[in-house]
C-alpha cells in the first residue's frame, strides 16, 4: 500500500477482492491477521479479525468486536475525518470479521515516554517512573488530526486509545486503529489522548457534533451493529458535548489511561 489511501479503491478491494493470509499479528490479543488481497490484478495489504478468534471479554458481549470495529469507521465517515482507515464487515478464511485496509506508517512518535520536563511543546498526559525510577511523562502531539481523534474517542467511548493505537502517515494524517472495545453505555473511556482535556471545543468541532446528532441514517446503520441501548448511549455522548461545547476531563470514577499507554 502507498502511505497515502485512496479511499474508494480501498474499499472496492476490501469488499471484492481475494483474501490470502499472510502471516499472524501475534501482539494482538484477539486473532488478528496481515492478509493479501487482489483485486483487478491489483494487490494490497489488510488486517483481518475473524470473530470466531475474539477472546472473552467481562464487559463486552462475546462476538461483538468485529461489529464495534465497524460502526467506529461508520462514526468516522460522518464526521468526515477519516480518522479509522476503510473498514468493512466480510467472510474471510477464518469465517466472518472485519477487514481493514493496511496502513504504512512513518517513524513519526505522535505518542512518547520522555524525560520529565522535557516536553519541548508537547501535550502533557501523566507522570509516572521508568523502571529504574527516574521521573517521565507520557506526552503527545498538538496536531488538529490528533485532536479530532480525541474527541472521536470520547463521542465512541473508546476503553483503549493506546499510543500504538496512533498510525502517523506522510503529510500529517494520524490513523487511529483498534476500536473493538468502544460503544459501551457506561463511561468507560481510557485514551492517551487527554491533552486537551477541559478546553473548548471549536467551531469546526462542534458543527461536526452537530451533523452527527441529526444523522438518522447513522442511528440506523448502528442499530444493525451495537445494541438499543448503546446507540441511544451514543447519541447521549453527542447531545452532552453539544451541551457543555468543552473536552471532557477524567472523573476519577474509572482509569482514565490503558495500560501500558503506549
Amino acid at each position: 500500500m502507498t502511505k497515502l489511501v485512496d479511499h474508494m479503491s480501498a474499499l472496492e478491494a476490501l469488499r471484492c477482492g481475494t483474501i490470502e493470509v499472510i502471516g499472524r499479528l501475534r501482539e494482538a490479543s484477539n486473532q488478528t491477521f496481515a492478509v493479501r488481497i487482489v483485486n483487478r490484478g491489483e494487490e494490497s495489504l489488510a488486517v483481518y479479525k475473524p470473530i470466531a478468534g475474539e477472546a472473552p471479554l467481562w464487559d463486552f458481549p462475546d462476538g461483538t468486536l468485529a461489529s464495534r470495529e465497524y460502526a467506529a469507521y461508520l462514526v468516522s465517515e460522518a464526521l468526515g475525518w477519516g480518522i479509522v482507515p476503510p473498514t468493512i464487515l466480510r467472510d474471510g478464511p477464518a469465517g466472518p470479521g472485519m477487514l481493514q485496509t493496511w496502513i504504512e506508517t512513518t517513524d513519526e512518535q505522535p505518542v512518547q515516554v520522555v524525560r520529565h520536563g522535557d516536553e519541548g511543546g508537547l501535550l502533557h498526559v501523566l507522570d509516572a517512573e521508568d523502571q529504574w525510577g527516574r521521573p517521565v511523562s507520557v506526552v503527545h502531539e498538538d496536531r488538529v488530526a490528533l485532536r479530532r481523534m480525541a474527541l472521536f474517542d470520547i463521542v465512541i467511548n473508546n476503553t483503549d486509545r493506546k499510543g500504538s493505537h496512533v498510525l502517523p502517515v506522510e503529510g500529517g494524517h494520524r490513523f487511529g486503529v483498534d476500536h473493538g472495545v468502544c460503544f459501551h453505555v457506561d463511561d468507560k473511556v481510557r485514551t492517551v489522548l487527554w491533552g486537551w482535556a477541559g478546553q473548548p471545543l471549536d467551531a469546526d468541532e462542534l458543527e461536526a457534533l452537530r451533523r452527527l446528532a441529526a444523522d438518522h441514517a447513522l442511528l440506523v446503520s448502528l442499530g444493525d451493529l451495537l445494541a438499543e441501548d448503546e446507540v441511544d448511549a451514543f447519541a447521549r455522548r453527542c447531545a452532552h458535548l453539544l451541551a457543555t461545547a468543552h473536552f471532557p476531563v477524567p472523573r476519577g470514577d474509572w482509569p482514565p489511561i490503558p495500560w501500558p499507554p503506549l
